[in-house]
């Protein structure tokens, strides 16, 4: 989370709506109050149901030991943990300081850092391999401008975003979000629109990325009941936007409403919810030349 909107359980999208639609210095620090005031809840509760599409996305990318990795948006530093049991030696920065406390309490060794993904602290071609789960909006594009940066020639990029979230069988988990504020919730769209056919693949090409390739992948909340089930989703940045607007007590009471109707007897609640994954490279600036 590195800018004000939100993340995981971001409302048909991502992110909330705390960020900002362009970068503008200082905005990105807000984004504490939403992710970091419930950073436990969020890390052991919320986080642990993208391990599929962590997994998913670093098995495309191929990671090896010694590869140096990057992951912007890093939250509570799950995927840093996943992508460092392959080997990758990595880095990470998200605008909650308190998450990023618990990413390095995961990864000591990791050069994990508060700050703004508009301007990353590391210099030119640090990287190999840079990643972003559902951190990047269609309302953040800019921040592609400094991955680009910090990737080496030739380095990979891996981005996801919600895809087609209201035809997806687990679209009723997002449901307690609309309870944010009308403003905030048409500024949804907005955000979402990079899991639209050829939208990212646009976006991408003109950040300056090659080889561009979209792909579904794996993602499903699980909970062993609603209350649980409202508990994760009070810890997320869209969570907060929607408590500011009805108050806690309502907002978990209709998150436990939503959730117990689709309580089986005996099995976890789940909530599968498209998500799409883009592979592009930086330019090795030898293409097209001859050989």
């Amino acid at each position: 989370m590195t800018s004000t909107e939100s993340r995981p359980g971001r409302l048909d999208g991502g992110a909330p709506v705390l960020r900002p639609t362009a970068h503008a210095a200082g905005d990105w620090t807000v984004v504490d109050e939403g992710w970091g005031r419930k950073a436990a809840d969020f890390a052991a509760l919320s986080e642990p149901g993208n391990c599929r599409e962590y997994v998913a996305v670093h098995h495309r990318l191929g990671l090896e030991t010694g590869v140096r990795l990057v992951d912007v948006a890093c939250g509570s530093g799950l995927a840093i943990e996943l992508a460092r049991v392959q080997g990758a030696v990595c880095a990470g920065i998200d605008a909650s300081p308190r998450l990023v406390e618990i990413a390095r309490r995961r990864s000591p060794d990791a050069d994990i850092r508060v700050g703004d993904m508009h301007a990353l602290p590391w210099s030119d071609a640090s990287f190999d391999v840079a990643t972003s789960f559902r951190g990047i909006w269609g309302t953040t594009t800019t921040a592609l401008t400094e991955i680009h940066r910090v990737l080496v020639p030739g380095g990979l990029l891996a981005l996801t975003v919600w895809g087609h979230v209201k035809a997806s069988p687990g679209a009723w988990a997002l449901a307690p979000f609309r309870l944010a504020a009308t403003a905030k919730v048409e500024h949804q769209a907005a955000m979402v629109s990079l899991g639209r056919p050829g939208a990212g693949e646009a976006v991408l090409a003109d950040h300056g990325f090659v080889e561009i390739r979209r792909f579904d992948v794996p993602f499903a909340w699980e909970f062993p009941d609603p209350e649980m089930f409202a508990r994760a989703l009070a810890s997320t940045g869209p969570g907060y936007e929607a408590i500011q607007n009805v108050g806690e007590q309502a907002f978990i009471a209709a998150a436990i409403d939503q959730a117990t109707e689709r309580v089986g007897d005996g099995l976890p609640l789940r909530a599968e919810i498209a998500v799409v994954a883009y592979l592009a490279h930086k330019p090795t600036g030898h293409e097209g030349r001859a050989t």
